[in-house]
This record gives structure tokens, C-alpha cells and sequence, in this order.
């Protein structure tokens, strides 16, 4: 076995893989956010179909994606081997773990939470990311007037076997912009009214936040950046960004589109 080999087999090596892949992950749903944030916009989904084709096409962001796929399976992987790892080291079992009044719930259930989210991951990447590449999705054609750019008619148009291409040109006879795009935003509107689904999306980002909120901060600490000048700054990161503010927005969606759409 080589050195590298053994560096990343060994506890030291496992827990830095997790860290590096889930600080990639949590740097990628800030860019997810702020894509998602286009469900707001009250323009019939167009800037949220034109987001989901840029990120399903752009050369860098596919490259991206790949690394994205490789680290939820990575950080899936090894969380599991340092869990069944941590449960063979502690051969005697105490009745009362002694550590847990010095440790966060979030520190205690990271297994339980990671489950949650895994779960979550393969549903919503089943529901929306495999349907975008492989379903039957419709596509929408948006015409926005050139003198009022608000005023857009949107006309579905069904899958009838065959995708359409993406498509964006000005029709100077109709005095329209013209964009023909894949309709995921109808689907993520179908199933944002489907009240198990808004629980599970809702219950998912709960255990997100927690997840985030005792994984950013342990990653930083397992790369040794908590020095005490940064560790104010890491805490603060860690609880309101990635602990409450990331996760209440993704969880606002569903429940906007659910009681307000």
C-alpha cells in the first residue's frame, strides 16, 4: 500500500475527505440558492428554466456537477465508515456517553441527520434532476414584449416524443423576445403542491441546518483553520448561514409555492 494510499485510509485521512467534500458541497448550495432563487420571480418560471439549462450545459458547471455527483458520494461513503469505525472502537458501551454534555445534539446525531439528507438527495435528484435529463418534460415558449419586458406570454407546448432546442431569438414582425425552454419549473410547481412532499423538503432542510451547522465549523477544525483570530468568524458562518438563513430559504420555497402560488 502506498503512503498516499495509507494517508487516506487512515482516521485522520477519512476525516479529511469529509471535510474537503463537505465544504465543497456547502459552497455549491450557496450558488443552488441562489439559482432556486428564480422560483420567486413572477415571470411564468423563465428565469428559472433558462438558470436549470445554463447549469445543465455550461461546460464548467457540468465539469462542476461531475465533482459535485463524486463528493455526495464520497461524503456519503466515508461518513459511513467512520460511523461503523467509531462503533467497533468502543468496545465497552456506557449506559450515559460521557462526552455528550460536552458536545452539540447536531455533534451527537450526525449520523441521523446525514441519513435524512441522504434520503432527500436521492428523491429530489430523482424528481427533478433525472426527469430535466431523461424525462418527458413539456417545454414553455416565453414572448416578451421589446418596449415591456414585464409583459411575457407564456404557451406550454407538450412532449410529444422528441425534445426541442433551446432556443432564444427576437421576432422583429411580433416586436417579441423569444426563448423556448424545457419546463422544469412546471414540475417543481407540481410537486411544491403535494403536501408530503413540502414536509419531507421542509423536515430535510431542518436536519440541513443542523447537519451544516456542526459540519462547517468540524471542517474547518479538522483542516486546522480554527485558529482563535478565525473561529468568531467560522462560528458565526456556521450558525447563521449555513445553520439557519441557507436552509430556512430553501425551505421558504416549497411552502411559498404551496400557500401562495
Amino acid at each position: 500500500m502506498s503512503s498516499f494510499t495509507k494517508a487516506f485510509s487512515s482516521t485522520l485521512g477519512k476525516k479529511l475527505i469529509m471535510s474537503l467534500t463537505g465544504l465543497f458541497l456547502s459552497l455549491f448550495l450557496i450558488i443552488h440558492l441562489l439559482g432556486n432563487l428564480q422560483l420567486f420571480k413572477h415571470d411564468g418560471g423563465k428565469a428559472f428554466n433558462e438558470y436549470s439549462y445554463f447549469m445543465t450545459h455550461f461546460a464548467p458547471i457540468k465539469i462542476i456537477s461531475y465533482l459535485l455527483y463524486l463528493s455526495i458520494v464520497l461524503h456519503a461513503v466515508y461518513a459511513l465508515v467512520i460511523t461503523i469505525g467509531n462503533g467497533k472502537a468502543r468496545k465497552v458501551k456506557y449506559a450515559v456517553y460521557k462526552g455528550s454534555a460536552n458536545s452539540s445534539w447536531s455533534s451527537r446525531n450526525m449520523g441521523i441527520l446525514g441519513t435524512v439528507l441522504l434520503v432527500f438527495i436521492v428523491s429530489h435528484m430523482s424528481n427533478f434532476w433525472a426527469e430535466y435529463h431523461w424525462g418527458g418534460l413539456p417545454y414553455a415558449k416565453y414572448e416578451m414584449s421589446l418596449t415591456n419586458p414585464e409583459d411575457v406570454k407564456v404557451t406550454n407546448i407538450p412532449y410529444e416524443g422528441k425534445p426541442l432546442v433551446h432556443s432564444e431569438y427576437v421576432d422583429t414582425q411580433a416586436g417579441t423576445q423569444v426563448v423556448v425552454a424545457k419546463d422544469l419549473y412546471i414540475l417543481v410547481m407540481e410537486l411544491f403542491k403535494k403536501e408530503w412532499y413540502v414536509a419531507l423538503y421542509v423536515i430535510s432542510m431542518i436536519a440541513m441546518g443542523f447537519h451544516l451547522y456542526h459540519g462547517f465549523q468540524s471542517g474547518f477544525q479538522t483542516l486546522g483553520w480554527d485558529h482563535k483570530k478565525y473561529k468568531p468568524i467560522i462560528d458565526v458562518l456556521g450558525l447563521w448561514v449555513f445553520g439557519i438563513i441557507i436552509p430556512a430559504v430553501f425551505a421558504a420555497m416549497p411552502l411559498y409555492v404551496y400557500f401562495f402560488k
